[in-house]
């Protein structure tokens, strides 16, 4: 089945279905994702806290589903992996601890999550014009990935005990530290102080090392590219 052309009138229509997000959904969704990062060491140590940050993250994951239904991706994917993904994280907000709801959320919300990063990739490159919220949707997408991938270490930690170590003890990493991790891998800074030392985990951080560097070489050199071409003089035609 053909991709229907992007037409103006498509944005006009989804502004007034979706008024709430107004015109920049991508951008709420990284807004969300940047509150929840800065909100979550104020909150981790309670179990209110961790309460309040699942609500967050349901949000952040109902968002991230209205954001993908702005792309050609299917939204029954988004439906079957999010709904799903919703009650694990109020579970995994409850019990922490409790292995076999962490596995379960975590392979609920990498694919999920990953899911995303895709359609917002699809998004960025639907057509040759950069609006201000595609621009949003780099820095949503990218942060999206990070997230998918600390589910995975989430779940690797389960199955292969003392897969991650780190300076402050040897216990296993709490997600948030997992999630630090997955910044700074994908980032390429080098500053995490968790460090993987079980072959799996290790395999894992090698693949989101390439993830990391295929972003910037694939989205955001593409996105310059359009903008330089855009600003750029156009030659005078005979």
């Amino acid at each position: 089945m053909s991709r229907q052309a992007f037409h103006p009138r498509d944005a006009s229509r989804d502004q007034r279905v979706h008024g709430i997000f107004g015109r920049h959904p991508s951008a709420v969704l990284l807004g969300m994702q940047l509150v929840a990062v800065l909100g979550y060491p104020f909150l981790q140590d309670s179990a209110v806290g961790r309460a309040f940050i699942g609500v967050v993250q349901i949000g952040v994951v109902t968002i991230a589903v209205w954001a993908v239904r702005r792309t050609p991706a299917l939204n029954w994917s988004a439906a079957f992996l999010g709904v799903p993904a919703i009650v694990f994280t109020v579970l995994e907000a409850i019990w922490p601890h409790i292995d076999w709801i962490v596995l379960v959320s975590a392979g609920l919300h990498a694919p999920f999550y990953f899911y995303v990063s895709y359609a917002l990739i699809r998004y960025l490159f639907h057509d040759d014009r950069v609006t201000t919220d595609e621009l949003y949707a780099t820095g949503a997408a990218f942060t999206v990935v990070a997230w998918g991938f600390a589910y995975l270490y989430a779940a690797v930690q389960v199955v292969f005990e003392g897969s991650f170590i780190g300076t402050t003890s040897a216990e296993d990493r709490s997600w948030f530290e997992l999630l630090y991790l997955s910044f700074s891998v994908l980032t390429s800074v080098g500053l995490s102080d968790v460090v993987p030392v079980e072959p799996h985990a290790r395999s894992l951080v090698m693949v989101e090392m390439v993830a990391g560097v295929l972003y910037v070489a694939l989205v955001v050199s593409r996105l310059v590219g359009l903008v330089v071409r855009r600003t750029a003089p156009q030659p005078d035609q005979d």
